[in-house]
């Protein structure tokens, strides 16, 4: 039922934001060179990798690199990558890796494939046994400021109590923090 709600879900979001990603891409485009959507290997479910999709916020230049390894990250985003990030809406291509299979709309966030430390805790956890998700128990509780331990301790809670209550809530949770933080994110 899941997939299923992540499928139809995802395809409504892709037609009724397909004007405001065309000019998005179009933003990134005029902005700085280099392509429009940005592929990053992650570590997906059952320890297959995948690519996951956003639009690109930073320069071509950049390290590829988690976000809070980059020294002085904030001179890596475009100018448009700063609204992108701010607003979340970088993340829109992700609706496609949810309509192909490779995420849903919660569940752990994808690491990194080289993330070895976390990756290896979260299978110590059966975590990697859940499609990663677009956002994910973690997000909510503190994303990027908190340590991988507490990002699996959060993870591990989740593949233990998911279901459609706990779906729900980090997803309302997910909107209230994008909303109210507007704060630049990896």
């Amino acid at each position: 039922m899941k997939r299923f709600s992540d499928v139809v879900l995802a395809t409504l979001l892709v037609v009724v934001t397909c004007v405001p990603m065309i000019m998005i891409a179009v933003w990134i485009k005029y902005d700085s060179p280099g392509p429009i959507i940005f592929k990053q290997k992650r570590a997906g479910q059952h320890h297959q990798n995948f690519y996951i999709w956003k639009f690109r916020t930073m320069y071509i230049n950049t390290p590829n690199v988690a976000t809070d390894a980059l020294a002085n990250h904030a001179q890596y985003i475009t100018p448009s990558g700063r609204f992108l990030r701010k607003t979340s809406l970088d993340e829109l291509p992700q609706l496609i890796n949810i309509i192909r299979g490779d995420m849903s709309f919660v569940g752990p966030r994808p690491a990194l494939y080289t993330q070895y430390e976390l990756i290896e805790m979260r299978e110590m956890c059966n975590i990697e046994s859940v499609k990663p998700g677009l956002t994910g128990y973690a997000q909510i509780n503190g994303r990027d400021f908190i340590t991988d331990e507490q990002k699996v301790y959060y993870d591990q809670y989740y593949v233990e109590h998911r279901g459609w209550r706990l779906d729900c809530y980090i997803m309302f949770h997910t909107f209230i923090r994008v909303l109210a933080t507007r704060d630049i994110k990896s």
